[in-house]
């Protein structure tokens, strides 16, 4: 069914709730979280995705809100494919993949997700920025340390100087997966996974902590390292895809260096 659109789109924004941010950033950035939109239910109320099946009216409206706080600067996206491909961008645009890295001033990043984990970076020194998108697929491909590699090797970013902030995403005592997945973690010497007690032959596969050993073994420093370390599919703050069964709406995370 077509949800109905907002009667009343010209509510401000945020009206409750609003970005997190983390303490790392000290620069334009932040999660969305469901509150503070126009859509109605099932993807009430700051649905930012325009593959849901929510009007495209609340999810433009739901966007202009989030951009407005940003001063509506220009974005650069993803056609997310649950991979991982980085990419260097200098200007506004959509690339397919699952990261991006600019040290463009002015030009916001974005990710997008409802399960998966966005992953914001920053080097204050090199002054860069990055967004990735991390899903199960994303991690056991190794998408943050690619994307670790390619601001050592094209940006000349230290380790020592890297910012990790990591934010909402299911937790491994709701995320179920099957041996087919725990195989391939195994084989990325990922062993951040344990049988489900609730049901023999599957496991519960812990992505925070997969990307926390990452992020080390990147060379990032513990104090550099931060995690909201709330979960999707236990917290009704959050849209989660798999508590509500495909029929959700998408998150955002966002980074932007200022200007100057």
């Amino acid at each position: 069914m077509q949800a109905k659109e907002n009667p009343n789109p010209s509510l401000p924004w945020p009206k409750r709730g609003g970005l997190l941010h983390s303490p790392l950033l000290p620069i334009p950035h932040g999660f969305t979280t469901r509150e503070g939109g126009v859509s109605p239910p099932p993807y009430d109320s700051l649905n930012l995705g325009l593959s849901t099946a929510d009007s495209p009216r609340n999810v433009l409206e739901n966007r202009r809100r989030v951009l407005a706080v940003f001063g509506h600067p220009p974005q650069a996206g993803l056609l997310q494919v649950h991979g991982p491909t980085v990419h260097r961008v200098e200007g506004p645009g959509e690339w397919e993949g699952d990261g991006l890295l600019t040290a463009t001033p002015g030009l916001l990043l974005r990710v997008s997700v409802a399960d998966c984990y966005p992953i914001l970076l920053y080097d204050p020194v090199q002054r860069v920025v990055g967004a990735l998108h991390a899903g199960w697929r994303g991690v056991v491909a190794g998408i943050l340390p690619r994307a670790l590699e390619q601001m050592y090797s094209q940006f000349a970013s230290r380790p020592e100087d890297v910012r990790v902030a990591v934010g909402p995403g299911i937790s491994g005592a709701h995320f179920q997966v099957g041996p087919e997945v725990v195989e391939q973690f195994a084989a990325a010497g990922l062993a951040f996974y344990y049988p489900d007690p609730n049901q023999s032959g599957r496991y519960l596969l812990d992505l925070p902590q997969a990307i926390r050993a990452q992020a080390q073994a990147g060379g990032v420093a513990p104090k550099h390292y931060w995690a909201l370390g709330r979960c999707t599919y236990a917290d009704p703050l959050f849209f989660s895809h798999r508590r509500d069964r495909g029929q959700t709406g998408r998150m955002w995370a966002v980074i932007m260096l200022p200007d100057g």
